[in-house]
């Protein structure tokens, strides 16, 4: 038993030293493969580097970002409710099981992708042209938008970014910025705050009775004129009842008016303290440093793909190597060959 495990160490230790002849015996062409990809790599480098933008097969690309808040611990639920309904997203919440519904936070990567801020950015930049999109422009030209556009929301910090890549950075920069302008505008139209809604009501109402307040007391004064004029536009007993009713109503209306302002100027504490759904941190700028490609990796990757590929080849070459040495092997070979 112990004499069997010894010639299995040996056999071991003998394939591992043929497995070394093998790459030795072909050093050269592993090495002259390894140095020629790893010159080619560098010189493609090079030469995407120095052709201008429009000819260079790698160009220089990049990828400037805003930056926007967005709140989804806001006590609007009428908002929420608003926002799904306008965007079909109401749904999801019944299909997950959670009864909270989506968080503005999605809503926001799901505007981003409709094809409404789609079709917006590709006729405001014309892409159809500058993809040179030919067959189905609106689809096609969605596409090529995709690929560059991302969205991205960190649950932690609340922040949520768009960018975009290009190989103009000032073309991206206006990209992105029109793309934030857009979501603000959105939100803006579909998340509609309860407390605006009221506070819209209660400055309506407030004007109302104001005014309500105004006309009573004209009324009041035109009344007090009669009297002093000696009775000329009706009987004293008369026009003293509808002084009394109109005092009446006019304290009731002031009693109105100063609820009415109360709940306004709570509101407005309220309002003051709450934080808006939608904020722009940053705008995008124009970035003055490649987000890619990197130039550096690509030639490690080649490189190093090089060298497997040729420690690859020479097993196989050594593999063929030896099948034509062995007789048998060749004429199986030759055997195979004729029948078929």
């Amino acid at each position: 038993m112990i004499e069997r495990n010894e010639e299995h160490i040996q056999d071991d230790e003998i394939s591992l030293i043929d497995l070394f002849a093998v790459l030795w015996h072909r050093k050269v062409m592993i090495l002259v493969i390894s140095f020629t990809a790893m010159l080619g790599v560098v010189a493609f480098s090079i030469v995407s580097l120095v052709l201008p933008t429009e000819t260079s097969p790698l160009p220089n690309t990049y990828t400037p970002t805003a930056l926007m808040l967005i709140n989804n611990t806001t006590s609007s639920g009428n908002a929420m409710s608003a926002a799904l309904g306008a965007t079909g997203l109401g749904g999801l919440a019944g299909l997950a099981g959670v009864s909270t519904g989506p968080t503005f936070s999605e809503l926001a990567l799901y505007l981003m992708g409709t094809n409404t801020l789609l079709d917006a950015v590709v006729d405001e930049f014309d892409l159809i042209t500058k993809y040179k999109i030919k067959k189905s422009p609106r689809a096609e030209s969605r596409k090529a938008l995709k690929k560059q556009l991302t969205a991205e929301y960190d649950e932690k910090s609340g922040v949520f970014s768009v960018s975009y890549t290009d190989t103009d950075p000032v073309f991206a920069r206006a990209m992105v910025n029109f793309c934030v302008l857009f979501l603000e505008k959105r939100f803006a139209e579909i998340v509609v705050d309860k407390n605006k809604l009221e506070k819209e009501n209660l400055e309506t109402n407030i004007a109302n009775t104001y005014k309500e307040i105004q006309n009573l007391e004209q009324e009041f004064h035109k009344l007090e004129y009669a009297v002093i004029s000696g009775g000329r536009f009706g009987t004293i007993p008369a026009i003293t009842l509808e002084q009394n009713r109109i005092t009446m109503e006019l304290e009731t209306q002031k009693q109105v008016y100063t609820q009415l302002k109360v709940q306004y100027e709570l509101l407005k504490v309220t309002m003051s303290s709450e934080r808006p759904v939608f904020q722009i941190l940053e705008m995008a700028e124009v970035p003055d440093q490649k987000s890619g490609p990197s130039r550096g990796m690509l030639c490690i990757i080649v490189t190093f793909a090089a060298g497997f590929f040729s420690v690859f080849l020479a097993f196989v070459l050594n593999a063929i190597a030896n099948i034509r040495k062995d007789p048998e092997a060749m004429a199986k070979l030759r055997g195979h060959s004729r029948k078929a």
